[in-house]
């Protein structure tokens, strides 16, 4: 894996260590802006939704379908990127997704058929796809290279990126059109990929000798498919990351709606709904490094799913309003390092290989989520119907204890 190949280790202590040390410290910088400019630039597309909705004179169902778009140029590119990686490194396919991304977002707003839409969408969902996938498949290079868990650092640098990407969209909505908005985002993506792509294709991950030995002989770094062994195991990851990412989709799309319908809070205390979780999630994986340091891999798989499954249940069924917000926050600080966990694990045991599948089923989980909920509502109820992402929390968390086993180094 070209990441991971470096001549030769500084010894510990000496002026070659502290090096190494400034130049981890600046890849963790360049990689952590990387995380935010997504989480920034995809919040930025969101709130724009309904503007070019009126733009498109598309119907809810036209919408639906075009919005598709994202979520099918994700999906197909995850797989595709993962070889990328393997082939010319994870951190230039960054930079040059982080590139076709900053692009490609102007591009909705340049749309007047839903037909156009979803074809322009599919560009910006497979910018989107690959770079989540060569991101992370950085990180797990600079974790090993760290020897500390440092993943959910780097999700919460997304997480805290889309809340400035929600908050700036909402304060400019009333005063720019969506056109010049997201030809803004695109100035500012390529000005940010422009500062800290040089930082990021610099600076390489320095990994003790072992450790470059194993990871030679990592299944997912060498040709050919990967051995069944591995791939139970990434596919037990992918399972956990979609379990999770099931209820971040359904909170988003459906937290606000049963705050107000169902439990008529005032719509200023339903909107801060979904701004409540994502402030949780985000405190929560500020404090994941941590959290992983004490209690281990395994523990903080099982803990976060059973936190949040009572966390859902409190949300989902609660009687009042700031019960069901207590509930969403509470889901949120259990939510929040599963997903970066399952899939660290995964790039662990199969390099960008492992990373791109358990993405893809994770992201998988995050498009399905709404539309599940939305048909059980439609039978059942809503809060019966939000259930389920407490259902598949307890899941991740049964899963986790499960796969306790499946580390690369042995360790859980």
């Amino acid at each position: 894996m070209p990441l991971l190949n470096k001549p030769r280790t500084a010894a510990p202590g000496g002026p070659g260590a502290n090096i190494a040390t400034a130049s981890l410290s600046r890849l963790r910088t360049a990689l952590t802006v990387f995380f935010a400019l997504d989480g920034f630039l995809f919040a930025g597309w969101v709130v724009r939704i309904p503007a070019i909705k009126e733009q498109t004179g598309a119907s809810a169902s036209d919408l639906g379908l075009a919005l598709l778009g994202v979520s099918g140029g994700a999906v197909v590119t995850m797989t595709l990127t993962g070889r990328l990686c393997r082939r010319f490194g994870s951190r230039p396919v960054t930079v040059a997704c982080g590139v076709l991304l900053s692009l490609s977002i102007a591009l909705p707003a340049r749309t007047h058929t839903t037909l156009a839409l979803g074809l322009v969408l599919l560009v910006f969902g497979a910018a989107y796809g690959g770079i989540n996938v060569a991101m992370n498949s950085a990180a797990v290079d600079l974790v090993a290279a760290l020897r500390r868990p440092v993943m959910p650092s780097f999700h919460a640098a997304f997480s805290l990126g889309a809340m400035a990407g929600a908050g700036l969209g909402g304060l400019v909505a009333a005063h720019l059109s969506a056109s010049t908005h997201l030809l803004a985002l695109t100035v500012i993506g390529l000005a940010v990929t422009a500062l800290a792509g040089p930082a990021l294709l610099r600076h390489r991950a320095p990994v003790p000798e072992r450790s470059r030995e194993r990871s030679a002989k990592a299944p997912g770094n060498a040709p050919g498919p990967l051995p069944r062994t591995a791939r139970n195991a990434v596919a037990l990851f992918g399972l956990i990351a979609l379990c999770t990412a099931y209820g971040e989709g359904a909170l988003a799309e459906w937290g606000t709606l049963h705050l107000q319908e169902d439990l008529h809070a005032h719509p200023g205390v339903a909107a801060a709904g979904y701004s409540l979780f994502a402030l949780a999630m985000a405190v929560g994986r500020l404090s994941g490094t941590a959290l992983l340091e004490r209690l281990g891999q395994t523990r903080t798989l099982v803990t976060g799913g059973v936190l949040a499954a009572a966390g859902m249940l409190l949300g989902a069924l609660a009687p009042a309003p700031w019960a069901a917000l207590l509930g969403f926050a509470v889901t949120g600080l259990g939510l929040a390092n599963i997903f970066p966990v399952a899939v660290a694990r995964a790039g662990a045991i199969a390099g960008p290989s492992g990373v791109a599948a358990a993405s893809t089923l994770g992201y998988g989980g995050m498009l399905v989520g709404p539309p599940v909920i939305g048909f059980l509502a439609d039978w059942f109820s809503l809060p019966v119907a939000l259930t389920t992402v407490a259902a598949l929390a307890g899941a991740a968390a049964l899963l986790g204890y499960s796969a306790r086993n499946a580390s690369p180094a042995g360790r859980t």
